[in-house]
């Protein structure tokens, strides 16, 4: 969460593992992405509380999200839209390569490109998604996630590519 001019936190719905906090400059990918593990509700991004999933675990060039999709995530098919998985295989991605980057640096998604291989049923149980980075390049980081089930099905698998983005200077 970001601080107001008054010092009290202000929550801009970033979340705790948010590249403006304070701080955050000054720590590597992997140091910012271990401040969001285990976080409540307030400090997930907005986009892990709309879609109810949230950080799991951290390491060099690997993350795990663990979500429950449920009513709010549904198609007019009554199960979960397509857009829940690539959201979390897109957040995994991107997750995966903060991990590799210094302090100060940071990365955009170029591309990400899911193949979703069953149906998700709301409310069905908690999902893990699991990201880990396939090449690390000065300047494209490419990875992979794929989202299993609690019956240990794989639902969907995509690979994402990333663009570093390093301070001008």
């Amino acid at each position: 969460m970001a601080e107001s001019g008054s010092g009290k936190p202000v929550d801009d719905g970033r979340g705790a593992f948010s590249t403006a906090a304070p701080g955050a400059a000054a720590k590597s990918g992997l140091e910012i992405m271990r401040g969001g593990i285990g976080k409540g509700m307030a400090d997930r991004p907005g986009i892990g509380r709309s879609l109810n999933f949230w950080l799991a675990e951290v390491e060099d060039g690997r993350v795990v999200f663990e979500g429950e999709p449920g009513v709010e995530s549904l198609n007019p098919l009554g199960i979960i839209h397509g857009g829940w998985s690539l959201t979390v295989i897109d957040s995994a991605c991107g997750c995966a390569t903060m991990t590799a980057l210094e302090a100060g640096v940071s990365y955009t998604t170029l591309e990400t490109k899911v193949n979703m291989t069953r149906a998700i049923k709301p409310n069905s149980g908690i999902y893990r998604c699991e990201g880990r980075l396939l090449a690390r390049g000065r300047q494209i980081i490419t990875s992979e996630a794929s989202v299993t089930g609690p019956d240990g099905k794989l639902y969907a698998h995509g690979t994402s590519t990333c663009l570093v983005l390093r301070p001008q200077g």
